[in-house]
């Protein structure tokens, strides 16, 4: 309950009232109040922005109006006012919403309506009723003994700083006046205030004494001077009491201060002395004791094609022999005689490894060899798993012998287990090394040591200390290193403890720890979760292990336990308070026992387990339903399951299913469920990869089986400029060309952004919007121009820095400072000299609330352009095979929040190379491999969100006839959409120019491309939309605005897409200079309403270039499936992991004529797509791009070189115009290796660029 009252009296009376709605959401609110319908209705709620108010809500006129009500430091209350208008002051909130109960009392309209709030009936509803607990389990006797002192929950941690509160006006209203009375008898202290003081550090006293017997230890080695003192302020605090434990504290502060402050340069000239009368130094403790890894050797064969052979029974059979330790690769060739034939690859030799996207076991080496030249070689392997392990242990090697002081990647396990309140088995090996079913690793790579271990348990009986020592214990055996806990969380049975690698214990910083109860009433600990965060280096990390309500049809309290928790859990930056838990850090993890269940009849159930067909089951798993409707973990991840549901087993058994109880009600149903899950959020253009999910099947002592995971997750390092603080020249500037929003509210006040990132010195405020519209009442367009926007000056201007770096944005409201939506952008694709677009989703308390798109760009000086390939960024995705994978993929894995696709694809002009990711969600398959991460496209099963409604249509220009029009189309049962067909993603790319620093041809990652300058797309939008929703979406103005007029833009994120008609491919494939025609006849007369005073966002000419009109990249992608399903893989040579789709020329007549969605403002002067193969434009199967008067191919069929097309167009090259950007070492990518020809092509690239 909000606020204090003054004078003890309670601000909401002896009862609080029933307009009286709590800590109702925002939106929650508006929802109530357009149910009431009526001009007055009116409720109060607890304010989202500051703790202790209330905010009144009124509707008028179909719009919702929200006053804040504040209390003063007397604890009165009253409306806030404009500048210079008196406040009215009340006590309690019923006098204060009694006056305005009259009329002209200032406000919008009298308050006429109460509406109630919907009291729910306190029934049992207990969570053990499904036997999952026959009793409560009671809170633990004792305080955990084993962690590091952390904050409480939200409630206890409030709790704690109203007893300090109460500390202070205990002694001003009652021991102030006998200290008053003490110094008027002559005395010369104040015990009373000493006590109050004492009382009041007492807190404060512990931390000292922790931290200073902490820097005990480093006070000895490095400042004896100081560490006598150390040692005996120790001592005393152990005795202390009474009138000195006030001095002592002072006292140890004061050194507190003196050692913190001298310790660094003492430490560094003793380390100097050292380092001088002892130049080698042993290795540190935790390497010399870990355990060594063997030598490990993998039977291959070698992909050659037939072209290739040089003789008849060539043998391909080769070994390849990984040691990590000493940092070799042999590849070994068995020939004739039983002889070998050898070659030795030292690490720094092995330039890059390129996975196979359509075959799961194929992986191309990249060799150096002699004079900076290089040899790709495929080989395929026994399985996917030995292909997995095989690059595992290579990034291990290329780890363990960089000359990085800081990791860029790190390896996680996570694990969660319903322990059954019954102590663990004495061994539990198999869920630390993740054997068992479902993906697991592969047993070369189970004993491998990862950096952290997460280990989540619920209804767990076994004490903190004994259970940690458990847990350290089982690790020490398996990796023999002493893995450290850096924090263990309880409420009640449930755990969270989190231990880490030795060498890793520095770089770990601001621990965090809270819980969120949500048992019966939000009071019991039965029930909830505990959490726990961090700093690795640079990079955040958030941890959730919860156990949520039990029971089949418990869904809607599941949901609820889950938006709680989500935003009750008090950890992480408390800057971000604004944000909740899932956008405040880099990583996010949420595991434990969710109960959700499956939606079948039992037999089926059982039917389909005996089988091993999970599919079925997944489709009516509830968490997966709920996920589907956004309902619960909005844009979160999870790996594909494919092991058996884990709940409810028969204990001392994994052979049956015990899904009948008999209880007094009745017989109890529990029927077979996936009830432990792991799921992740990450933030965009991040790098996590999950190598292994699965459970165990040889611990049962539990109904419920152990689940694991474990993830490959880039790092960042706290960066360090080697060039020291900018000057005014060489000052990184964040610049924003223009801003709009669309938020789902009744509301009609202005709006403002807060930006925060780890990159500026402190959060910034943009001013009040400059445009607003809405033809819906339920929806709102919101407009900032550039003069409305701030310039944001990061700290520091590195490239190699803002590449990592992420910018959170919330939108605000002016009158009640409430956020209605918060998002993340990743600043690495916004890098460049022009301006670039961004389009994703905002959401506030883990719901969907609108979305937001702008023009923005980061300028980073040429001096601080420098940067270097990260370890993750050394394993790439083959993309330029035929399809799709074969199967479920086991290295795609989507990363963090999706973005809706940029509308641009633009030539970089001195910029990073970006990578293109069109079509990561384009086959079923990937789709699999994530998960159900994002709704399909075109269910109409799904439950639609609330964009799915011809209101957004309508805020986006559109006149509402035709956008109920435009509808019905898409859901109409008689047309189902079309499922997106595989895409070649990498196939067409743009590399980046030399002037940008060192190049990144190979900026991907393994598991997925790296994400860039395209990569901010939801997967329901990357390259799945039809052409006609293309159309829709960006056409000539990709989706941001254009030159003139207004604009029909694409839908938001989870819209489906329109379906394909008949005979799509041949309307655009027959268009050529015939009068096109419409795909969408009720479409093509759709007029466009000219542009507000607003006007649409405005441009950059990057965005122009290459393309009138900017048709949106993603408006190809069913057509591409035509170039996707024809184009041949080129062997031999590595392709080029993509950096930016290049634009292609084509006829001015292409697909918008053809489409004739709606008539062009301009015409065409030159191309119309960024990234559209002419071969699916024109059923043309040759490899030669148009362009203009000269293709690829001709140009070197002219200078006799055209041995060389077919490489330059396997690794992008396929436009001239870009062609002026390659580079010496693009070419010999490309295959050409001959120094003279290299020249030649130079040359004339040279000439050509001077004659334009």
């Amino acid at each position: 309950m909000a606020g204090g009252g003054g004078g003890g009296v309670s601000p909401l009376g002896p009862a609080p009232p029933m307009w009286y709605h709590r800590d109702l959401s925002r939106a929650a609110a508006e929802e109530l109040l357009a149910r009431a319908g009526r001009d007055g209705s009116f409720l109060v709620r607890d304010s989202e922005s500051v703790s202790g108010a209330y905010a009144l809500c009124v509707l008028f006129q179909k719009h919702v109006h929200t006053y804040r009500i504040l209390p003063d430091d007397e604890g009165f209350l009253a409306v806030q006012t404009s500048q210079g208008v008196q406040p009215k002051r009340f006590k309690t909130l019923p006098e204060l919403v009694s006056l305005y109960l009259q009329p002209n009392q200032g406000l919008v309209t009298t308050l006429l309506y109460a509406v109630d709030r919907e009291e729910t009936a306190v029934t049992d509803d207990r969570d053990y009723s499904d036997g999952e607990d026959e009793k409560p389990p009671l809170p633990p006797r004792s305080a955990s003994t084993s962690t590091p002192p952390g904050p409480e929950t939200p409630t206890e941690s409030t709790t704690a700083a109203n007893g300090l509160s109460t500390i202070s006006h205990e002694y001003l209203k009652g021991s102030y006046a006998l200290d008053l009375e003490a110094v008027k008898q002559g005395a010369s202290s104040l015990p009373h205030l000493n006590k109050t003081l004492v009382a009041s550090c007492k807190r404060l006293n512990g931390e000292v004494d922790k931290v200073l017997s902490g820097l005990e230890i480093l006070s000895k080695v490095f400042d004896q001077q100081s560490a006598f003192m150390v040692t005996k302020m120790i001592q005393q605090s152990v005795n202390q009491g009474g009138d000195q434990e006030l001095e002592n504290l002072v006292t140890k502060l004061a050194i507190l201060k003196d050692l913190l402050s001298s310790i660094e340069k003492k430490a560094l000239k003793a380390l100097q002395d050292m380092s001088l009368s002892s130049p080698c130094s042993p290795p540190p403790f935790s390497m010399r004791h870990s355990k060594a890894i063997p030598v490990q050797a993998f039977e291959v064969k070698l992909d050659v094609y037939l072209a290739e052979l040089t003789k008849i029974g060539k043998s391909q059979k080769y070994t390849l022999s990984v040691d990590v330790e000493g940092g070799r690769l042999v590849v070994m060739k068995k020939v004739k005689d039983n002889q070998e034939d050898w070659t030795t690859f030292t690490h720094d030799k092995i330039r890059q490894l390129i996975k196979s996207q359509r075959v799961q076991n194929k992986l191309g080496i990249v060799f150096e060899k002699e004079k900076d030249k290089s040899q790709r070689k495929d080989f395929i392997f026994a399985s996917a798993k030995k292909r997995e392990a095989f690059c595992q242990l290579l990034q291990l090697m290329k780890n363990k012998h960089s000359n990085q002081d800081e990791p860029d990647m790190i390896s996680i396990f996570i694990g969660t287990w319903n322990m059954g309140s019954v102590p663990s088995p004495k061994s539990v090996a198999s869920w630390v090394l993740c054997r068992g079913l479902g993906k697991t690793l592969d047993e070369m790579t189970v004993t491998i040591p990862h950096d952290l271990y997460v280990f989540g348990s619920q209804e767990n009986s076994v004490c903190d200390r004994e259970w940690v020592e458990s847990l350290r214990a089982v690790l020490k055996e398996q990796t023999e290193l002493d893995y450290k806990p850096i924090a263990v969380q309880t409420l009640w049975s449930i755990k969270l403890a989190v231990l880490v690698k030795p060498e890793h214990e520095n770089r770990i910083s601001h621990v965090g720890m809270s819980s969120v109860k949500t048992g019966i009433a939000n009071t019991l600990g039965n029930k909830g979760a505990v959490g726990v965060s961090f700093m690795f280096n640079g990079t955040s990390f958030g941890f959730v292990n919860c156990h949520l309500t039990s029971g089949n049809e418990k869904i809607a309290r599941r949901n609820q336990n889950y938006l709680d928790i989500l935003r009750l859990l008090s950890l992480g930056d408390k800057q971000l308070s604004s944000f909740d838990i899932s956008l405040r850090f880099t990583h996010l993890f949420w595991l434990g026992d969710l109960n959700y269940r499956l939606d079948m009849d039992i037999q089926e159930i059982l039917n389909y387990i005996n089988r091993k067909e999970f599919e079925p089951l997944l489709k009516v798993d509830q968490l997966n339903l709920e996920r589907e409707k956004n309902k619960v973990f909005l844009r979160f991840a999870e790996e594909e399951i494919s092991f058996p549901p884990t709940y409810r087993y028969e204990r001392g058994s994994r052979d049956t299913y015990v899904w009948q109880k008999q209880k007094a009600t009745g017989m109890r149903t529990n029927v077979p469920s996936w009830c432990d899950r792991i799921l992740w959020k990450s933030y965009p253009e991040t790098h996590i990869v999950c190598n292994s999910y699965g459970c165990t099947d040889d611990i049962v002592t539990s109904d419920h089986s152990p689940v694991f995971g474990t993830f490959e997750v880039g790092v960042t390092s706290q960066f360090v400029s080697k060039k020291g603080l900018p000057k005014s020249s060489e000052q990184a500037y964040i610049e924003f060309e223009s801003i709009e929003a669309i938020v789902k509210t009744a509301s009609r006040t202005k709006f403002f952004i807060e930006f925060y990132s780890t990159c500026l010195e402190e959060f910034k405020k943009s001013y009040e919007n400059d445009s607003q519209s809405s033809d819906n009442v339920n929806f709102l367009r919101v407009g900032w121009s550039n003069k409305q926007l701030t310039t944001l000056k990061p700290l520091l201007s590195e490239i190699e820095y803002l590449q990592d770096q992420h910018l959170l944005l919330t939108v605000k409201s002016v009158d009640g400072y409430e956020s209605y939506g918060e998002c993340v952008l990743a600043l690495k694709s916004m890098i460049g000299s022009t301006a670039q677009q961004f389009h994703t989703y905002l959401s506030h308390r883990g719901e969907e609330t609108g979305n937001i798109r702008g023009s923005m760009r980061v300028r980073v000086p040429a001096e601080r352009m420098g940067t270097r390939e990260r370890l993750y960024e050394w394993i790439s995705v083959d993309q330029d095979e035929t399809s799709g994978p074969k199967g479920k993929s086991t290295t795609v894995s989507r990363v963090g929040h999706e973005y809706v696709k940029q509308s641009v694809v633009r030539k970089q002009l001195g910029e990073l190379g970006k990578v293109n990711e069109e079509g990561e969600k384009n086959c079923k398959e990937e789709n699999a491999a994530r998960s159900k991460q994002d709704t399909p496209d075109g269910d109409s099963s799904i439950g639609k969100n609330s964009f799915n409604n011809p209101a957004y249509y309508i805020l986006e220009g559109v006149p509402h006839p035709s956008a109920a029009e435009l509808l019905s189309s898409p859901t109409s049962p008689t047309a189902p959409p079309v499922k997106a067909p595989p895409s070649s993603a990498g196939a067409r790319t743009k590399p980046p120019p030399a002037a940008s620093g060192p190049t990144h041809s190979r900026r991907t990652v393994s598991g997925h491309p790296a994400r860039g300058v395209s990569e901010e797309s939801s997967s329901e939008d990357d390259g799945g939309a039809a052409l006609a929703g293309a159309a829709l979406a960006g056409a000539q103005s990709g989706g941001i605005g254009g030159t003139v007029g207004s604009t029909l833009n694409r839908p938001p994120p989870d819209f489906p897409p329109p379906p394909l008609p008949k005979g799509a491919l041949e309307t655009a494939a027959e268009a050529q200079l015939s009068k096109p025609r419409a795909l969408y006849p009720d479409l093509a007369e759709v007029r466009i309403p000219p542009a507000g005073p607003a006007g649409p966002l405005a441009l950059g000419d990057g965005f122009r270039r290459g393309a009138a009109g900017a048709l949106d990249d993603q408006s190809c992608s069913v057509l591409q499936m035509a170039k996707t399903l024809s184009e041949s893989e080129f062997p031999g040579q590595p392709p080029r992991a993509p950096s930016a789709p290049p634009p292609v020329r084509v006829p001015t007549i292409g697909i918008l004529d053809a489409c004739r969605t709606f008539p062009p403002r301009n015409p065409i002067p030159e191309s119309i797509a960024e990234d559209m193969p002419e071969e699916a434009l024109w059923g043309s199967s040759s490899s030669s791009l148009s362009v203009g008067e000269s293709s690829v191919g001709e140009w070197l069929q002219r200078l006799g070189l055209e041995r060389y097309e077919q490489g330059l167009l396997h690794n992008g090259w396929d436009d001239l115009e870009f062609l002026s950007d390659i580079t010496e070492e693009d070419l010999e990518e490309a295959g050409v290796l001959d120094p003279a020809h290299k020249q030649i092509l130079l040359e004339s690239l040279r000439q050509q660029q001077q004659q334009k």
